[in-house]
């Protein structure tokens, strides 16, 4: 018999009954059911043998069966309020749940309140969730009749001759659970928002309509998710980087996915790209450059036309000769590799380059700085002896937690992907760089996951993955070892025993691509940016015409001193009005020049924050403004 392990930690052996019925009357507390490791719903029967624990609604894994029932509960109430809308899937996800549809009129944002009205009656009437299992061939009748052909799709992949529905009162859906017990439970859930979605995530099909919401087991989680939201939203680069003139994405005229670098914008990145260069040549790498085309027999021999052709664009054709954009660097890198004969003793060649690349993005997965077509990528490639793999990792991983911490970032998790089934080289180079890599994220102290077979089949890799202010993960550092561009173009050295000998090569790329990296930062900080970063340190601000003489020469004095600084005498604009828009654009320092300063050769400082600091001699202003600078700080 199993044994059943209720919430308050009593054990009850049972089995041929479902958990509903084992529990009775305190089912009401009742969620779902862990069985080995997997939820079940509570309806299920009481395996004949194995451990099962009741889940209640606080259990974490309880969330997501929380969230699938709210998302039936939203397609049920979208059927009552749009009748011959059809259903497409509605799973629950990282902070929430989703349902798409194809609305036989267009809904919009106001819809919503209509739609989440509807759903908190289904759950005031508390229907039961009940798990029906249908004969494939009437299953299908069924869909048939209704016109749910995605549903159709959906059914024909499922095997087996019996297929699972779930029934809410008079409301059906195709599904394989697990829901909790009965809508009632749903009781603190919110719509967010409507977006575009195609139809398995292909281009070629149809556009559904996503409704998104989320659900949480109490009022108190939902407010603050809801906070969260909104400051989120808040922070949102593609709100922030218009309006503090960093950069534009002009579709119509240029492109999407193209970035325009405003002036603000492009002193960031200069900013960003003057500390790796300088940091990356004291480690020890050499900075090259490629050009942004290479001829079809270049990606021929990589691969790239072969297994990366769909994400490239269309060849360029110079003189009768097939031109590619460059999708990655690499290729390059080995040709310089290869232009003269290397000895073991030239061993570890480092080259890195901002290198700007394009790829095919279809046009419903561009987003901002995040996903675009044209980027400019930190990379580097380490080509090493194998004997010296090990201490070239670690201190790879070193180079990129130095480097993320300089920009403010302090919570970093690896993700080691191993060996999969289908792979090139030979197992004891993949044991040798999979060790490494473990080695590397273990000296370091790193919390880290392992994803077992899911490394390239051209080798295995490090992800680093940091947390942001608003405890959102990124994908940032990837450690790739790549067993198969060696082979591909014959790289070689010659060893000390005047052979040839094949060197490891391995992709590193830390901050991503500067276009996604930018509005990760800038979403990090809220626009905000440290005094290092920001591409406005200090404004000055007379108080009156009197006094604008003097703050043009407290500009000047500041810029001498390597401080960006700008003297704002625009006519017209009051003090609190220069005031208000100098902590608009998130100016770290406002420096105010009235009579007094200006005949005590002092400024009233101010913080962005709105603190105000009274007056200071000005030589402390610049004292305190490079201090912040040489320790990237991130406190004013």
């Amino acid at each position: 018999m199993a044994k059943v392990i209720l919430p308050n930690g009593e054990v009850r052996e049972a089995h041929r009954v479902s958990f509903l019925e084992l529990l009775g009357r305190e089912a009401k507390y009742a969620a779902a059911v862990l069985v080995n490791g997997k939820i079940w719903d509570l309806r299920e029967t009481v395996p004949a043998t194995g451990e099962a624990r009741i889940l209640t609604l606080s259990d974490p894994q309880a969330l997501e069966v929380l969230r699938h029932t709210a998302a039936h509960i939203l397609a049920h109430a979208v059927t009552r309020l749009f009748p011959g809308t059809k259903l497409a899937i509605g799973p629950a996800i990282a902070d929430g749940f989703y349902y798409d549809f194809r609305f036989e009129k267009p809904v919009s944002h106001e819809d919503l309140a209509h739609i989440e009205e509807e759903m908190r009656k289904i759950v005031e009437e508390d229907l039961p969730l009940e798990r029906v299992w249908i004969p494939r061939a009437e299953a299908e009748r069924l869909l048939r009749e209704r016109g749910e052909l995605y549903k159709l799709e959906l059914l024909a992949e499922i095997p087996g001759e019996e297929i699972s529905f779930y029934r809410q009162g008079e409301f059906l859906d195709l599904c394989r659970g697990p829901h909790l017990p009965s809508t009632g439970l749903v009781q603190h859930f919110k719509l967010l928002d409507l977006a575009g979605a195609y139809w398995r995530g292909d281009s070629t099909r149809d556009m559904l309509t996503r409704v998104y919401g989320t659900a949480f087991v109490t009022a108190e989680e939902l407010e603050q998710f809801l906070r969260w939201r909104e400051e989120a939203r808040r922070r949102d680069h593609r709100v922030l980087g218009p309006k503090l003139d960093l950069f534009s994405i002009q579709n119509e005229m240029v492109g999407a996915g193209l970035v325009l670098w405003h002036p603000k914008g492009a002193r960031i990145r200069r900013l960003i790209e003057d500390f790796w260069v300088t940091e990356h040549y004291k480690a020890g790498y050499q900075l090259v450059y490629t050009p942004h085309i290479g001829r079809s027999r270049l990606w021929q021999t990589s691969g790239h036309l072969d297994f990366y052709r769909e994400s490239m664009y269309s060849p360029i054709i110079i003189e009768e000769q097939e031109f590619f954009l460059k999708p990655m660097n690499c290729p390059f890198h080995i040709g310089i590799y290869k232009t003269k004969t290397r000895s073991y003793r030239e061993l570890p060649i480092r080259y890195c380059e901002l290198g700007t690349v394009y790829r095919f993005e279809r046009s419903g997965v561009l987003h901002g700085l995040l996903r675009v077509r044209g980027f400019t990528q930190d990379d580097a490639h380490i080509i090493c002896r194998p004997d010296q793999v090990e201490e070239e990792i670690k201190s790879v991983l070193r180079f990129a937690l130095f480097i993320l911490r300089s920009f403010g970032f302090t919570e970093f998790t690896a993700y080691l992907s191993t060996r999969p089934e289908k792979f090139i080289g030979n197992p004891e180079d993949w044991d040798r760089a999979t060790e490494a890599l473990r080695q590397a994220v273990e000296d370091e102290g790193l919390s880290y996951e392992v994803k077992a077979g899911e490394g390239a089949f051209y080798g295995p890799k490090i992800d680093l993955e940091v947390q942001d202010s608003l405890k959102r993960p990124w994908q940032l550092t990837t450690v790739q070892f790549d067993f198969n561009l060696p082979e591909r173009f014959d790289m070689t050295f010659i060893g000390p025993d005047g052979r040839e000998h094949r060197p490891y090569m391995v992709h590193r790329a830390l901050l991503g691509s500067l276009e996604r990296f930018l509005g990760i930062l800038t979403e990090h900080y809220g626009g905000a940016f440290p005094v290092w970063l920001a591409p406005i340190q200090a404004v000055v601000l007379p108080v009156s015409e009197k006094e604008i003489p003097y703050a043009e020469e407290v500009a000047a004095k500041l810029l001498a001193e390597g401080i960006r600084a700008e003297a704002w005498t625009k006519e017209g604009k009051t003090l609190r009005w220069l005031v208000r828009e100098a902590q608009l654009q998130k100016i770290p320092y406002i420096l105010i020049c009235g009579a007094r300063e200006a005949g005590e050769g002092k400024v009233a400082l101010r913080l962005r924050t709105g603190e105000d600091l009274g007056p200071h001699p000005l030589s402390e202003v610049i004292t305190r403004v490079q201090g912040a600078v040489a320790n990237r700080s991130t406190v004013l």
